[in-house]
């Protein structure tokens, strides 16, 4: 078995979408069923939720899931390395998946959990990334360099935004009328099609 653990910051479609995918055997952005795990050892499921404000709507969603959640702040985070420490034994998270977290994350999780940390940019890096450049702060820069394209990076977290090794992009076209709002829809069909099979391919290639 292996857990996951989830830090969002947001909404939480993309964590509803991934739990949806590992705990309920649902395909990418579909509602069609896929083939589980035959044997309890091959399994993957999402464990926990920790959530960086008290507001998220992702909370509601772990809820509604079933799925336990954790409120972390970014002091919390940073100066209770104990108590974060504890929350991650509790769910027994074997790989951390950052879906729409918008906190940097502290040096001891790297130091946790090497290579096992997965972000997702919603941009083509090394473009459109670094401190600030995140959710609608992308698309409206992407939108504003007339760029013909743009899309998803799948990646590993180091300790600089947005730069740790590539595991997936995919791309989308941008039409000279779009919109950041026009753009932003076409990201977030790219993030439910491929987000969890993405983490699914890494994890039982790291097997």
């Amino acid at each position: 078995m292996v857990n996951i653990a989830i830090f969002a910051s947001g909404g939480g479609t993309n964590a509803e979408n991934i739990i949806k995918y590992f705990n309920y055997g649902f395909e990418c952005g579909s509602n069609f069923k896929r083939k589980q795990a035959e044997t309890e050892k091959d399994k993957v499921r999402v464990s926990m939720v920790v959530c960086s404000s008290p507001s998220a709507g992702v909370l509601k969603r772990a809820e509604t899931l079933k799925i336990p959640a954790f409120v972390l702040g970014r002091e919390e985070l940073t100066a209770n390395t104990d108590k974060l420490r504890k929350i991650l034994n509790k769910g027994h998270a074997d790989i951390i998946i950052l879906a729409g977290y918008l906190l940097k994350i502290p040096d001891i999780l790297l130091k946790w959990y090497p290579d096992k940390i997965i972000n997702i940019h919603p941009a083509l890096l090394p473009k459109y990334g670094g401190k600030g450049m995140y959710g609608h702060h992308v698309h409206e820069a992407v939108i504003a360099a007339k760029e013909k394209e743009s899309g998803i990076t799948i990646h590993l977290a180091n300790e600089k935004y947005d730069s740790g090794r590539i595991l997936f992009q995919a791309k989308c076209k941008i039409e000279t009328t779009d919109t950041p709002d026009d753009l932003a829809a076409k990201i977030h069909i790219l993030e439910q099609e491929n987000f969890p099979r993405v983490i699914d391919e890494f994890i039982r290639s790291a097997k």
